[in-house]
């Protein structure tokens, strides 16, 4: 089930949104406002989030504030990986939290925080350990980044790349689990702190890990899921069945839904980082996601299924199932299928 839809990830960090093109982020703004009264207009029930931001600066909430932003929301959101990128002290999570409630009086959901195992996995076990005895009760989501570790084949959503040194392999090293599906040492203290404790986990396009990653979220009792779906990748040939797949099989998980990442041929620049040339194009994408995935109209909702085919999939913005059954529950994980494809 779909809670909340995100507007967007990290909108402060340049290698999500480009800053340079939107020095103010009025563009910014503006997106956000008219995606969020859209959403709201589609489906009233669910959570409308702002963008994660990272770093977390109380500067850029006020600027979300001054242009009115935050009264078209219901929350904002927060990212920290003190053990890894940040320039503070994994104490001081509730100072920082308290920084962002001294300029809104909204919610602040925490919709990333991880610690890697880079330098060894004993660092995650006891950041995971700490970073839940500061975080829960203070914030109403927390969501752990991630399951899995970023396979190495894959590049890692960030400016620099290798130039960063050592900050920039840490990003392949922040599941509970490795990469082939094997668990690291702070796996069995995770089960402890769910519910409250939930996971951000993301799926590529056609990501061979989701069947096998459900079955983990279960096997933890994870509740609480936050992902995303990329309008980018909503251009691809077999986008919807792919979206579909990945939706149907988090039915059972409470869903925050990130949309995010700008198509090339949408964008200022031709870059996911770019604003978009037209924000209508953006809120238009939130209201097709929300209308298929939510429950007013779900990818097992046949008669939705057959009504989104028969209209070409086509909405415009104007500017301005049952769960599976209970399985046992082992921190050794689950077996995987037969065909599941291995790393």
């Amino acid at each position: 089930m779909v809670e909340a839809v995100m507007f967007w990830n990290e909108p402060n960090n340049k290698s999500h949104w480009d800053f340079s093109l939107d020095p103010e982020w009025r563009v910014y703004g503006e997106m956000v406002k008219l995606a969020a009264a859209a959403v709201a207009a589609e489906n009233p029930r669910l959570v409308r989030v702002l963008g994660g931001i990272s770093p977390i600066d109380g500067a850029f909430i006020r600027n979300m504030q001054s242009q009115h932003v935050l009264e078209s929301l219901d929350a904002v959101a927060v990212h920290g990986f003190p053990l890894d990128w940040n320039h503070w002290n994994i104490h001081e999570w509730p100072a920082k939290l308290d920084e962002i409630r001294a300029v809104t009086d909204l919610p602040i959901w925490v919709s990333e925080v991880g610690v890697s195992s880079f330098g060894a996995e004993e660092v995650q076990e006891w950041g995971l350990q700490r970073t839940a005895h500061l975080l829960i009760g203070r914030a109403p989501r927390i969501h752990w980044y991630s399951l899995y570790d970023l396979p190495r084949a894959w590049p890692a959503t960030t400016r620099h790349r290798e130039a960063e040194g050592s900050s920039y392999y840490r990003h392949f090293y922040m599941g509970l689990l490795h990469e082939d599906g094997t668990p690291k040492l702070a796996l069995k203290h995770f089960p402890p702190y769910t519910p409250e404790l939930g996971i951000c986990q993301w799926f590529h396009f056609e990501d061979y890990r989701l069947d096998q990653a459900v079955r983990w979220l279960r096997t933890l009792n994870v509740r609480y899921l936050r992902t995303g779906l990329s309008w980018s990748d909503s251009l691809r040939p077999g986008a919807m069945e792919w979206f579909d797949r990945q939706m149907r099989a988090l039915e059972e998980f409470d869903v925050t839904l990130t949309m995010c990442f700008t198509p090339e041929s949408c964008g200022v620049q031709p870059h996911h980082t770019s604003p978009p040339q037209r924000i209508e194009e953006f809120a238009d994408f939130c209201v097709r996601m929300v209308h298929r995935y939510s429950s007013a109209g779900t990818a097992t909702n046949e008669s939705t299924q057959k009504k989104s085919t028969e209209e070409g999939d086509s909405w415009t913005v104007e500017a301005n199932p049952q769960a599976p059954p209970t399985t046992t529950k082992s921190v050794n994980g689950p077996k995987p299928a037969a065909d599941a494809p291995r790393s």
